[in-house]
């Protein structure tokens, strides 16, 4: 296949472009410029901004679009109109399980509720307009390219290369053993997938011809103990313990949720982190163990914003004297 990816150059675009190359499709990746340098040489570069010109798509076809990097629905409309008709081939957007309004029961399939979004497109990506924001451009996807469109909906991807290290924090901090500050409860459900078991998988539903939505999150019921557990067999050196505080001390105490990457703080968080993979699965999915991934991950210096270490102890100290 003729593949066309829309920011291939950081995290899961990259792993994806990739998987498409070692499988033998031919890939073009379109790009900014600012982190493509030197990756991807057996793909072509584009150098394009989707917010100013995509001029350099004009007069090429495609028989697959994966988009990475659609966060506002005129982003996905203005990407349509560029090409020629038909040009895009099959295209699968990168969304999100946060375009789930509160689902009914845990175990929620792709037909769930979504969102309310008949609304003005909000002019800025925040918490409280991600998901709103990804409604719209799911919606822009499908008026522009009809049964051609393919939804895959994440949860917390993690894995080799991400930026965010939101899950590699958990992997530095349980590393370094001792008493471990979790936040909740174990059994609060969160939801993860390897970026690198996701990007096989797109690649075959692409191969597949496939369209819809479909999820790709650990099966429920997986909660945070679960995750910190699976970690913890992988790097935690013996002695290692895990402390779990309330959420109402450490919201007391200050403690905001980047403080503690993937904490499942809210009501709203817990419930749409049980989405059910039954339709990704038997597309093909997998799942590799979180040990396994914990273990690919790279040393890095802390993340900024996370929970340091003398913070952590008086947390602690605090919280066992409130337990006293």
């Amino acid at each position: 296949m003729r593949i066309l990816v829309i920011g291939g150059t950081r995290f899961i675009g990259l792993h994806f472009a990739e998987a498409a190359l070692a499988a033998g499709h031919e890939v073009t990746v379109v790009h900014r410029g600012r982190t493509g340098s030197g990756l991807l040489p057996d793909a072509t570069h584009l150098i394009a901004d989707r917010d100013a010109d995509l001029s350099a798509l004009r007069g090429r076809s495609w028989d697959a679009t994966v988009d990475f990097c659609a966060y506002y629905p005129r982003q996905v409309r203005e990407l349509a109109a560029t090409l020629d008709p038909g040009a895009a081939g099959r295209y699968l957007l990168v969304s999100t399980v946060s375009v789930y309004d509160v689902p009914a029961a845990p175990g929620y399939a792709e037909d769930s509720p979504l969102l309310p979004a008949d609304g003005p497109e909000p002019e800025a990506v925040t918490a409280e307009t991600y998901g709103v924001l990804k409604v719209q451009c799911e919606r822009a996807a499908q008026q522009a390219f009809g049964d051609r469109t393919l939804l895959v909906r994440p949860t917390y991807v993690i894995g080799p290369r991400d930026y965010t290290h939101r899950f590699d924090y958990w992997v530095r901090r349980l590393a370094r053993g001792g008493e471990v500050l979790a936040p909740g409860r174990p059994d609060a459900a969160v939801q993860v997938v390897d970026v690198r078991d996701l990007a096989h998988w797109m690649l075959a539903l692409l191969e597949q011809g496939a369209s819809g939505a479909y999820h790709a999150a650990t099966p429920p019921p997986f909660g945070m103990g679960d995750l910190l557990d699976a970690i913890a067999s992988a790097v935690a050196p013996p002695g290692t313990t895990v402390t779990w505080v309330a959420e109402e001390f450490l919201r007391e105490a200050g403690v905001e949720q980047n403080a503690l990457p993937l904490w499942p703080s809210s009501p709203e968080r817990r419930a749409t982190s049980t989405a059910a993979p039954a339709a990704a699965l038997a597309t093909g999915l997998v799942f590799r163990p979180v040990a396994e991934t914990a273990r690919d991950i790279e040393p890095f210096e802390p993340v900024a914003g996370t929970l340091d270490p003398a913070r952590e102890a008086e947390l602690l100290a605090a919280w066992h004297a409130r337990q006293a």
